[in-house]
């Protein structure tokens, strides 16, 4: 009987941690944020595109202002000298040999990478 209740004690137990310990990243279920995989790079410009995704996601650190890492991607010169060199891809696609960016958080969405791989492809132009 003692045997049975011991049993059944360390059955409950297994299941509750089971349970207690799932997890879910939201970043990795849902690389694109649940969005359909549309993404339009035809029209990747400066001033529409790569400008608004840089001010949103990137100039908190690295704005004229805040500077971490004394890395400026904040104007399109200094985007433009970033991007030409392979550190603004490399670190938004958290390549190997790179630091990941955003630090500390999760990769930017797929779409987002596509649309800087293909303006730092097409020259980094100022458009």
């Amino acid at each position: 009987m003692i045997l049975k209740k011991w049993f059944a004690a360390v059955l409950v137990t297994a299941l509750v941690l089971q349970v207690a310990c799932y997890y879910d990243n939201e970043e990795e279920l849902y690389p694109d944020g649940g969005q359909p995989n549309t993404c339009d790079t035809a029209s990747v410009t400066y001033s529409a595109t790569i400008q608004p995704l840089l001010q949103s996601k990137c100039y908190v650190c690295h704005s004229q202002a805040a500077a971490l890492g004394n890395i400026v991607v904040e104007g399109y010169a200094n985007a433009r000298q970033y991007a030409l060199s392979g550190q603004l891809y490399g670190s938004i696609n958290q390549s190997s040999g790179y630091l990941p960016m955003p630090q500390g958080g999760g990769k930017l969405p797929a779409c987002d990478i596509a649309k800087v791989k293909k303006w730092v492809d097409d020259g980094a132009p100022n458009n």
